[in-house]
């Protein structure tokens, strides 16, 4: 049963970071720049420069009520590190081959292209995917509905067709996962979505 979990979701949750092998990209030099061009607002006859900063986020001492939930929180921890890379991947390269297929004329071509690509993918991160656990499936799904902002039967569906994800999501209930679930990041998903800003802000 594992072994069809850990397959079901290398081939379908991580299908948007497919890459397409024959595409080219022309690295242009960067040329050195002179300053910072920034907003201005003038006060009192004055220009001040205005300089947009990113939020900082702070991030209290978590308190355990016991060693078991400490250990609970360092597994949730663990997991997370390591499927957020993943969904991460996911989310960037969602948008960018969704372009290239826009920019194959006719479905022939769109196929070809995904064949392809799932080659590179199986080759790339079989083996790494293999070796996640249940509990990071489950987590994985709810990391490429945040990273992606679709559902994982979604992104199946916008691939494969609306057949190909009946079908995946009936079977994957089978086997305890469910392809709709949606990331809840104010609700049962609040200590993932805190570990994930702590991972983004280079806490942990």
């Amino acid at each position: 049963m594992m072994k069809f979990n850990q397959y079901l979701l290398f081939f379908f949750l991580l299908l948007p970071a497919l890459s397409y092998g024959q595409s080219q990209h022309v690295l242009v030099p960067e040329m050195p720049r002179q300053g910072q061009v920034v907003k201005a607002r003038i006060i009192d006859g004055d220009t001040i420069p205005v300089i947009d900063l990113k939020p900082v986020a702070f991030f209290a001492p978590r308190i355990f009520k016991n060693r078991a939930d400490e250990n609970r929180y360092r597994r949730l921890v663990q997991n997370v590190k390591r499927v957020y890379p993943y969904a991460r991947l996911a989310g960037i390269k969602f948008d960018e081959y969704n372009e290239i297929l826009m920019t194959l004329p006719t479905e022939a071509q769109r196929k070809r292209a995904m064949r392809q690509a799932e080659n590179e993918l199986r080759a790339q991160f079989e083996d790494d995917l293999k070796r996640l656990t249940f509990s990071q499936g489950l987590i994985l799904i709810k990391l490429v509905d945040r990273q992606t902002k679709h559902t994982s039967y979604d992104v199946v569906r916008e691939f494969r067709g609306m057949v190909s994800a009946v079908f995946w999501q009936g079977l994957g209930r089978i086997f305890g996962y469910n392809l709709k679930t949606e990331y809840d990041p104010e609700g049962e998903d609040r200590l993932i979505e805190e570990i994930v800003q702590m991972i983004e802000a280079g806490v942990l």
